[in-house]
């Protein structure tokens, strides 16, 4: 369930969420209690990064045989090399999620989980990649509203997560398409955005033999379009009037109010200047800060983002 943006406090934050349908953070109190979805959309978010180093964001827990859900670090402890403790990795079994056909390891909660009807999409973004991709159908919305791609198109429905993840890989390497975009070149397309045609025709080019392909391996084809959600059309417009937010996020002290988001690609502008910046969010994953209103961005000095 939403909640306000707190106004003050210590947290260690999760990241971004769009579980609900719009942009939130999510954020654990560092003196214990209960994760808080917290929305940004129209907020002003006022912020300290308190130190260096990244914190463990816990796991996903299965809450039902359809669902997983966030569950944080008992111990908050610091992160290994990727974004969990030791502890925190060896109990998540979501994590066997991405090699359940390829014969590895499936615990029972898992293997219930995946056996309910995915789907599997294309997505293009801003500068023309193409991944492909699958996803349970709880988070057939959800999971494209976190990736943030300019345009996406469903392809097919398949009986579980099993199959479909063996015809996402039919079509990576048929096709050569990824199956992942980093968060630093869906930022940076996003930045020198000038024109959205491009990407709309590889879009449909990779529909279109993405279909071929299914069709020759005897799959149904149902194509659906994406609806991008209203939250992320500001920052997924073309514009040369926005910069690349010039400060490290992971530090110091910052002032944003947001406009528009697109996965977790944020649009936003400061105190006092009618700029408007683009910014990852996704930067404060794993990151204690502390929030408080009166909290400012440092002087920006102007770079325009297509340089």
């Amino acid at each position: 369930m939403d909640q306000d943006l707190p106004a003050d406090g210590r947290y260690l934050c999760h990241g971004i969420t769009w579980a609900s349908g719009a942009p939130g953070l999510l954020l654990v109190p560092l003196g214990g209690g209960r994760l808080v979805h917290a929305p940004v959309m129209g907020r002003r978010l006022g912020y300290r990064a308190e130190e260096s180093g990244r914190w463990c964001t816990g796991r996903y827990r299965f809450a039902d045989r359809f669902r997983v859900e966030p569950d944080p670090c008992p111990g908050m402890a610091a992160a290994g090399t990727g974004t969990q403790c030791a502890a925190c990795g060896g109990r998540d079994e979501f994590r066997f999620a991405h090699h359940v056909h390829t014969g590895g390891p499936v615990p029972q909660a898992l293997a219930l989980y995946m056996n309910q009807p995915h789907w599997l999409y294309v997505a293009t973004f801003a500068d023309t990649t193409t991944k492909v991709g699958t996803a349970a159908e709880p988070r057939r919305r959800s999971r494209l509203d976190e990736q943030g791609p300019l345009v996406a198109t469903y392809l097919a429905k398949g009986p579980d997560g099993r199959a479909v993840r063996f015809v996402e890989d039919a079509l990576t390497r048929r096709l050569d398409l990824t199956q992942s975009v980093r968060s630093t070149a869906k930022l940076q397309g996003l930045a020198r955005l000038s024109d959205t045609a491009p990407a709309h025709d590889a879009h449909v080019r990779h529909v279109r033999r993405a279909a071929e392909v299914l069709t020759e391996l005897g799959i149904p084809v149902d194509l659906q379009p994406w609806t991008p959600p209203e939250q992320s059309r500001l920052a997924s417009t073309p514009g040369a009037d926005r910069l690349l937010y010039p400060h490290d996020l992971r530090e110091g002290e910052h002032g944003l109010r947001v406009h528009s988001v697109a996965g977790s690609q944020a649009l936003v502008t400061l105190s006092g200047d009618s700029l408007h910046y683009l910014l990852d969010l996704s930067a404060l994953k794993g990151r204690r800060i502390t929030l408080k209103a009166h909290f400012r961005s440092p002087p920006a000095t102007v770079q325009p983002a297509l340089f």
